[in-house]
């Protein structure tokens, strides 16, 4: 397989991030950024949130609309990207505006945005790629599939809804399964 281009962009506080042995990665995670761009993603995963450890939350690959792949963290360091999952997994996130801006309102939970040919192909590519560098490599999940948490709504305490509803229903999971070669994980 020929070597796929993928833009090291490091986060400032990568190396604040625990080490791993990368053998034990055994499932993919794929996300959503909601949120409108590469760039304010990018913000995002800045964002110092884990005060005690001076870091944040961010997938270890981000995945442009036009099929750009830019690497975040390296695959041997502990993404915070989908809770209780992060020390056995790779975090994908794929730009795509989701529920943006209105994530918690339970009149906006609607994903509308399609995923672009040249973003699928790209996803496919890398994790072509993964399988190839990550022998234990067996599981893909959505966020979706793993962090079932409720919260309330918004507009409507009274109302929970789940936080994380990524990738959402407009990710063609039937073409990725077939071309990834790897295992659904529903949690």
């Amino acid at each position: 397989m020929a070597e796929i281009p993928i833009i090291p962009n490091p986060l400032p506080y990568e190396d604040r991030l625990a080490a791993r042995d990368v053998g034990l990665i055994d499932l993919v995670v794929i996300h959503c950024t909601e949120l409108p761009d590469l760039a304010t993603a990018r913000e995002y995963g800045e964002r110092i949130v884990h005060a005690g450890g001076g870091t944040g939350n961010s997938g270890h690959y981000y995945v442009d609309r036009d099929g750009r792949i830019e690497r975040y963290v390296a695959d041997a360091r502990i993404a915070h990207h989908c809770f209780g999952w992060n020390a056995r997994s790779i975090g994908i996130e794929l730009v795509n505006r989701g529920r943006y801006p209105h994530w918690a309102d339970s009149r906006q939970q609607r994903f509308e945005e399609p995923y672009p040919e040249a973003q699928v192909a790209a996803l496919l590519d890398l994790l072509a790629d993964l399988r190839q560098r990550l022998a234990s490599l067996r599981w893909i999940a959505g966020h979706e599939d793993l962090d079932r948490r409720l919260e309330p709504a918004s507009d409507d305490p009274s109302v929970l809804l789940r936080r994380r509803l990524d990738p959402g229903p407009l990710f063609p999971w039937q073409r990725v399964l077939r071309a990834a070669g790897l295992e659904r994980l529903d949690a």
